[in-house]
């Protein structure tokens, strides 16, 4: 049996441990929550994430408790629609709701070990950093130019219990501020995002909606109906923190995966699958090659499809939240949006 170490419980971590051979690994779980989450905002599952979900056996129970994301737009402040998108197998689910399914998944064997790791443990097979964008491995096997790194955003977000109108589903884009609504199970997924004050600690939640509450006070009925309903039991609120550009995800017997290796800003939505796909990737790999080989694999696999993600995420963030140039993005769109308008009534006329 050969030890592998995963230090951190949350999306990646699970995933890992759900996906290696127990009958080849000996597992070790660490992770310093006593239990999962109880609240957590809506995550959107693209078709590559959907595949890895297949590949642990849980992506039958993920659609069950989640809701499929069809179509949506970009919005002015008011509500108005300035580029309206269709797509289809787009899946949300709760965050809350996938860490369950995917604690469910771990088997019985592995050993789980509530803890608070310091830095990487004496080595003694493969040592995982799973451990978030504050990842202590990274750190102590990369050293502290890999520590994170705090922008000027603050992210406030939640599930309300409202069924939104696909009149109102979409984000909303103001002068350096973004706020978005999407269809829920049982409600309605919101975020919002904007330039504060707060300090880079620990984030009160009270205080920040209602910093939110005064940021978004213009905006469209629904956002004002949204945010009435928030509450600091059903919200979050913290900094967004990202890494810093990393060429390596493997030094020695260290391997990094999901926000461990490239946590990215959210505006592509793409950061928890992500850690799926490193996770379902780097599982794979080792059940079905010798150690180095798999850790080889996944580096070429893993390391440019994701820095190029952390790099077009933060790019949208700056298109987004946007203040001096405003007005162009907003002409931009305008033209998009007339050009999306255009083809979407010829492929209707000629059905």
């Amino acid at each position: 049996m050969e030890n592998v170490d995963i230090i951190g419980g949350g999306i990646a971590g699970l995933a890992l441990a759900a996906r290696l051979d127990p009958g080849r690994f000996s597992v070790t779980l660490h992770e310093q929550r006593p239990c999962l989450p109880t609240v957590g905002t809506t995550l959107a599952m693209w078709p590559e994430a959907q595949r890895a979900l297949s590949e642990l056996g849980i992506l039958g129970a993920v659609r069950d408790r989640g809701a499929i994301i069809t179509a949506g737009a970009l919005r002015y402040p008011g509500g108005e629609p300035a580029l309206s998108m269709e797509g289809e197998g787009l899946l949300g689910v709760s965050r809350t709701e996938l860490l369950s399914l995917l604690d469910s998944a771990v088997p019985s064997v592995v050993r789980r070990v509530t803890e608070r790791v310091e830095g990487v443990p004496t080595p003694t097979g493969l040592t995982v950093g799973a451990d978030g964008v504050h990842s202590v491995v990274r750190q102590d096997a990369w050293g502290k130019r890999s520590a994170a790194k705090a922008t000027p955003f603050l992210a406030v977000r939640g599930v309300v219990p409202l069924v939104p109108s696909p009149e109102d589903v979409g984000e909303y884009w103001g002068r350096g501020e973004i706020f978005g609504l999407a269809p829920a199970k049982g409600g309605t997924n919101w975020y919002a995002s904007f330039r504060s004050p707060l300090g880079p600690g620990r984030v009160d939640v009270q205080e920040a909606l209602g910093a939110a509450r005064a940021r978004y006070a213009q905006y469209s009925p629904a956002v004002q109906h949204v945010l009435s309903r928030a509450t600091p039991e059903n919200s979050l609120a913290q900094r967004i923190w990202t890494t810093p550009a990393m060429a390596r995800y493997v030094k020695g017997s260290v391997v990094l995966l999901g926000d461990a290796a490239h946590a990215m800003t959210p505006n592509l939505g793409r950061g928890a699958c992500e850690a799926l796909i490193d996770a379902v990737t780097l599982g794979r790999l080792l059940n079905d090659l010798p150690l180095e080989e798999a850790l080889a694999g996944y580096e070429r696999k893993r390391v440019f499809r994701t820095q190029q993600m952390r790099l077009a995420s933060a790019l949208m963030g700056r298109i987004a939240l946007a203040q001096r140039m405003q007005p162009l993005r907003d002409s931009l769109l305008k033209q998009a949006g007339r050009q999306v308008s255009r083809v979407q009534g010829k492929a209707k006329t000629s059905k």
